[in-house]
């Protein structure tokens, strides 16, 4: 891996954002549109979903000491709200918004994660 990023927290972060960027990028795209808007805007969705798509479209050497603290805090958001096994658990709509706003789907069965 590099300095910047460990292979272990590469993996963690890879491990607890389990949508695609394909999947994230709607979904904040989805999250920004309100009624008065036609188009929803590229720069959609919170600061740090939007970071964790620009992370999910790096190699792990381009990565930044900025990428690494966004990727830890990440980590540890979703870690902190969710068991271990990251198995499949309904909850409150907020909460399961504001973690697929991270790139992590509460109720995606982790076989079908994202590498």
């Amino acid at each position: 891996m590099t300095s910047t990023v460990s292979e272990e927290l590469w993996n963690e972060f890879h491990s607890v954002v389990n949508m695609t960027s394909r999947e994230l990028q709607d979904w904040l795209r989805t999250e920004a549109a309100g009624e008065d808007t036609e188009e929803p805007p590229p720069q959609a969705g919170p600061e740090t979903g939007r970071r964790v798509l620009a992370i999910l479209a790096k190699r792990p050497g381009d990565l930044t000491g900025a990428d690494a603290e966004v990727m830890r805090q990440v980590v540890d958001t979703v870690r902190s709200q969710r068991k271990p096994e990251l198995d499949p658990e309904p909850g409150d709509g907020a909460w399961r918004h504001a973690l697929m706003n991270l790139g992590h789907d509460p109720l995606k069965p982790p076989s079908e994660a994202a590498p």
